[in-house]
């Protein structure tokens, strides 16, 4: 399920956002509008919930010992 908070993926190969990864910031009427950070900007971008997947928000970071 799609929450405010949870980290997703964009999985529509026609849309320009495709594999991007962001935060879900509100969810309503089946969009979610999702954030994209890089670097210096900030991208606010509204999806139909189709066109997301859950990723795990710690993918590709290291643990510390």
């Amino acid at each position: 399920m799609i929450l405010p908070g949870s980290a997703v993926q964009v999985t529509n190969a026609n849309d320009i956002y495709y594999n991007f990864q962001g935060l879900v910031q509100r969810v309503s009427d089946g969009k979610a509008a999702v954030l994209f950070e890089g670097g210096n900007w900030d991208k606010l971008v509204t999806f139909r919930l189709s066109e997301l997947e859950l990723v795990e928000a710690t993918a590709g970071r290291k643990k510390a010992k």
